[in-house]
């Protein structure tokens, strides 16, 4: 018995070839993807990293020092009070704290600008050693010297705390 058997379907070489490369292109694509994935997340790490290294260096040699001057015991060092962050009595609130540590209390009241996202202790010129100290024991992370505050906006104290 003889079964009459269809032609061979015939798929041209070029429909071939050009299903073989989409299917490549999009491996290819899929690989990049996975590459940009994998690979980003070391890249921003060290990018943050060199530019926290950056920020930290030291100043250089070329600026003029700050003048040496002995640390002043907590209860001789004078510090104003801002109210940076616009939440009515946060700058009173700031201030028993910072008087129960045994610091003198200067002006209390609100900064020139509001706005501050975190608290910051500011200090006049050679007072760096002691804006770390209060730093440390009301747990402020930002120090900086007088920053939008000139020397007169303390009232004669050597530090401010501004309330963020």
């Amino acid at each position: 018995m003889e079964h009459a058997l269809s032609p061979p379907q015939h798929h041209p070489w070029r429909t071939i070839a050009v299903v073989a490369a989409g299917v490549a292109a999009l491996e290819l694509i899929a690989l990049a993807i996975a590459a940009v994935a994998l690979l980003a997340n070391p890249v921003v790490h060290h990018a943050r990293a060199a530019a926290k290294a950056e920020t930290a260096t030291p100043a250089p040699k070329t600026q003029a020092k700050e003048p040496a001057r002995p640390l002043l015991p907590r209860g001789s060092t004078s510090v104003a009070i801002l109210n940076g962050n616009g939440v009515s009595g946060a700058a009173a609130a700031e201030a028993s704290r910072v008087r129960a540590r045994g610091y003198l209390i200067g002006q209390v009241g609100n900064a020139p600008r509001t706005g501050y996202g975190r608290s910051v202790v500011m200090y006049r010129t050679g007072r760096r050693p002691e804006a770390l100290r209060l730093a440390r024991d009301l747990r402020i992370r930002l120090v900086s010297p007088l920053d939008g505050l000139r020397p007169r906006d303390l009232m004669g104290a050597q530090l401010a705390v501004v309330v963020g």
